[in-house]
């Protein structure tokens, strides 16, 4: 009678681990499908009032060390280029500070320094109208909301021109060095933790990069 033939030693042992690779695989498959649960999104934070704000922005010291002088500015461009770039920098000067000459002299020396530094457009009113096309939103609000439309007439006109035409002759406003941002000290821009402050002008707070 002919004899049963055996199994190979360790066979089954075999074929059990076989079947728990299979299950392994079939596990780590489906946890790719439906995983990894997203993670919980952080509380909404509360807005600040605008005491906190200011309490916020009076902790941070000036660093006057990093507020180096900025070069003077001279400008090139011929006779209708200048125009151009003198109204840039007054609309600038007057939406942003209004007729407060220190005011607007900070706000033109910040668009002259943003104009030789890397990362923004290399014109003056390519500065003070960055974004205005875009969704992103601008570099100064006054031209994303719809204010160039309601162009003021007093007495700032003559101020912002004379200043800007001054900073394109080569005077430099020290009080900011080469800050090329700033905000009002009733906000807290998200940008504020990543950079220095380096200067105060009545309630604007100018910064540099790191």
């Amino acid at each position: 009678m002919a004899q049963r033939r055996r199994s190979p030693r360790g066979s089954s042992a075999a074929d059990r681990w076989l079947l728990l690779v299979l299950v392994a695989g079939f596990v780590a498959v489906g946890i790719g499908l439906v995983g990894p649960w997203p993670a919980p999104r952080p509380p909404a934070t509360r807005p600040l009032t605008m005491a906190e704000a200011r309490a916020s922005n009076a902790a941070i010291p000036i660093d006057a060390g990093r507020r180096l002088a900025a070069l003077p500015y001279r400008f090139r461009g011929g006779t209708a280029e200048r125009a151009q770039a003198v109204d840039c920098l007054a609309t600038a000067a007057l939406y942003e500070a209004g007729d407060d000459v220190s005011g607007q002299r900070a706000v033109i020396q910040v668009v002259l320094n943003r104009v030789r530094a890397p990362g923004f457009p290399k014109t003056i009113c390519g500065v003070v109208y960055a974004g205005s096309t875009r969704a992103t939103g601008c570099q100064f609000s006054f031209a994303c909301d719809g204010s160039v439309s309601r162009r003021p007439i007093h007495l700032g006109w003559a101020g912002a021109r004379l200043a800007a035409r001054r900073a394109l002759s080569g005077h430099v406003y020290a009080a900011v060095g080469r800050a090329t941002h700033y905000h009002t000290d009733w906000m807290v821009p998200y940008w504020r933790d990543s950079m220095v402050r380096v200067g105060r002008v009545g309630t604007h707070l100018f910064y540099v990069r790191t």
